[in-house]
């Protein structure tokens, strides 16, 4: 199995005042540039998937694919063109916004998929659609379900045969910043961590 790990940073940030938020400052460097830790060793390759501050983002190392679908088409326009511009049998994907993902995310989703076209983490409460694992030859079926005007992850993955997989007991890793306040206590928790690591 190869795989690809896509980082979603495509999006318009709109609770953070519009700041492109893959390159806000966390904790000393690019709220990006965590997700890129945890990710990198785990996957094939990594891409980044924006649609603002391009060379800011290829300045990282990483390839950077920008939406192919106009408009606001959420995340999922953002996981159609990871699925195209992949080169791996399969496309893992996670927001920018969740900078503490855990060291197991691509296996268990491997693990879990069962020979479904994807899998997707639930932390035990919901699920976490915008961490998962597709076949790249599901590309076709994502750009027509977008042309018709399909917008909700849910849907999409209730359109597909999906796995879900439990990340019950890594509930925190899918934390996320999508408000100043957010921010500001995740800043605190990793400046921690890295107190403790020391």
């Amino acid at each position: 199995m190869t795989v690809t790990a896509m980082i979603l940073a495509g999006g318009l940030a709109t609770r953070m005042g519009g700041q492109d938020k893959g390159l806000i400052p966390l904790a000393g460097r690019p709220m990006i540039s965590w997700v890129i830790e945890a990710i990198d060793s785990q996957a094939d390759a990594v891409i980044i998937n924006a649609n603002r501050n391009i060379e800011a983002y290829e300045a990282l190392g990483y390839p950077v694919i920008t939406d192919h679908v106009t408009g606001a088409a959420g995340p999922l326009a953002g996981i159609a063109a990871g699925l195209i511009g992949c080169r791996s049998e399969w496309l893992v994907t996670m927001p920018c916004d969740t900078p503490r993902v855990p060291a197991v995310l691509i296996q268990r989703l491997a693990d879990g998929i069962n020979g479904a076209e994807a899998a997707v983490a639930h932390d035990g409460q919901r699920l976490q659609p915008a961490h998962a694992m597709l076949r790249a030859s599901a590309a076709d079926r994502l750009e027509t379900f977008l042309a018709r005007g399909g917008r909700r992850m849910h849907d999409w993955y209730a359109a597909i045969d999906t796995a879900t997989v439990d990340f019950s007991n890594h509930r925190d890793a899918f934390d996320n910043v999508n408000t100043p306040e957010q921010h500001a206590r995740m800043e605190a928790r990793l400046l921690g961590w890295q107190k403790e690591a020391r």
